[in-house]
């Protein structure tokens, strides 16, 4: 006797129906741990998709930073021209901003305000290329303009002798500080030297034409000036010595016209070029460091986390799958007439076998879509109320967009192929001792 799948499918939900309540039951069992399973590992995806974001929004991905280079010897120097030509020749960069900060405080006055914030130099035309956006105004164009941060008004203050401190934020108090358009107004930029106890100072006429975007973390205060390279080098030529440091004599600094760079940063033309730029960097000895380091990391955290949560969820799967091994041997013991007419009437034990496979790869199935359904549901649920149930308890904000739980089409796949490749090793025994059966006993209804 030949069955066809139909027939084969016909067969199952006939003796399905027969024990609606016992296979219900079963599946019912099926689904619950399919559910776990789901739930269980969706925390780790939710918490790394919810981190990973996080990290991506608030970080250039695209940005690598170069410290320095190592010499054979294990000695890092600092970098110069020649490193910004070689990595502006590399494949891939879109481009390469370098950045000195003043090695002292400059006092930056306006009428009769003043604020003493950190300078530091940039090549604007690679700023601008990088990605460096304004919240107001242009880009310097002459070394005699500036763009300052976006914080730099909240330092901007009268010079008085009163306390302009609020007491309780620790901040200079609204009506001592500068309240009109900075766009546009002259900053008087005064830098100090000092050599053998003899102060001079000079003062240098700067142009305000932007303001730079908020930083994207909030615990961020940018109130720098952000000037030339030339005017930058005015400073050093002024005091004598490197980023125009104090305390240093002059006399003594070695290679007074080399010119280097503190921070440097590469910027990829996207992010599939980042790693090989770091791999060619770390070749030739360069100290770097990238967003893909850190997300390597905490990917390969979360990894491991994610892996010993489905296998804490398998468990279920498999307690479950123990309802699935009784109900396929009590069903081969209440079918043992049906069997024997089957092999009496010629039906090969192959087939036999292949039925009862694949009932209870029909429960696995069925308690997988259903489980899978649950989970989804419970996924929304956590997500919409724990927010509240822990800022209602603890009184704290969580961060904007945390998931508690993410449900990807991949846990999905996993989840639902471990619950049938359970269910089917579990009717394999069943499926086994059905094809054992002797037809003489089956027909008189006897094992």
């Amino acid at each position: 006797m030949i069955m066809n799948f139909k027939d084969k499918v016909r067969f199952i939900r006939q003796n399905i129906k027969k024990t609606r309540v016992r296979t219900f039951m079963t599946v019912l069992a099926t689904a619950m741990g399919c559910s776990f399973l789901i739930v269980l590992a969706s925390v780790g995806y939710g918490l790394q998709e919810s981190i990973v974001q996080d990290a991506l929004e608030q970080q250039i991905v695209t940005q690598i930073d170069v410290y320095g280079h190592e010499d054979e010897n294990g000695n890092y120097r600092p970098l110069t021209l020649d490193d910004i030509e070689l990595f502006d020749s590399t494949e891939g960069v879109k481009a390469i901003t370098r950045r000195n900060q003043i090695r002292q405080v400059p006092t930056f006055a306006l009428d009769e305000y003043k604020a003493e914030v950190m300078a530091v130099s940039a090549d604007f035309p690679s700023e601008a290329e990088s990605g460096m956006e304004l919240s107001d105004g242009r880009m310097p164009e002459n070394k005699n303009e500036v763009i300052v941060g976006y914080h730099f008004l909240n330092y901007l203050s009268v010079a008085t002798e009163e306390d302009i401190l609020d007491e309780e934020t620790g901040k200079i108090k609204d009506e001592y500080l500068y309240q009109e358009e900075i766009i546009g107004k002259e900053l008087e930029m005064v830098v100090t030297r000092e050599v053998d106890n003899d102060v001079a100072t000079e003062t240098i006429s700067l142009t305000v034409v932007g303001i730079l975007e908020q930083p994207t973390k909030e615990w961020v205060s940018d109130a720098n000036v952000y000037i030339s390279e030339e005017i930058y080098r005015e400073v050093e030529v002024f005091t004598g010595t490197p980023g125009g440091e104090l305390g240093v004599n002059p006399d003594d600094v070695e290679n007074k016209h080399m010119q280097n760079f503190e921070q440097v940063k590469i910027y990829a033309t996207n992010l599939e070029n980042v790693q090989p730029i770091v791999d060619m960097l770390d070749e030739e000895n360069y100290a770097t460091y990238s967003v893909v380091n850190e997300m390597k990391q905490i990917n390969m955290l979360f990894t491991v986390a994610k892996a010993g949560l489905i296998l804490v969820g398998t468990i279920a799967v498999i307690i479950a799958s123990i309802g699935i091994y009784n109900t396929m041997t009590m069903a081969v013991t209440e079918r043992a007439p049906d069997i024997g007419i089957m092999k009496a009437i010629g039906a090969n034990p192959k087939t036999i076998k292949q039925i009862f496979v694949m009932e209870s790869s029909y429960i696995g199935l069925l308690g997988a879509i259903i489980g899978t359904v649950v989970a989804y549901l419970i996924s929304y649920l956590v997500n919409l109320g724990l927010p509240i149930i822990i800022e209602s308890v603890f009184e704290e904000e969580l961060p904007e967009g945390l998931l508690f739980s993410y449900i990807p089409v991949s846990l999905v796949v996993i989840s639902v192929g471990i619950c049938l490749l359970v269910t089917i090793l579990s009717g394999m025994r069943p499926a086994k001792k059905a094809t054992q059966i002797d037809v003489l006993q089956a027909m008189r209804r006897e094992m």
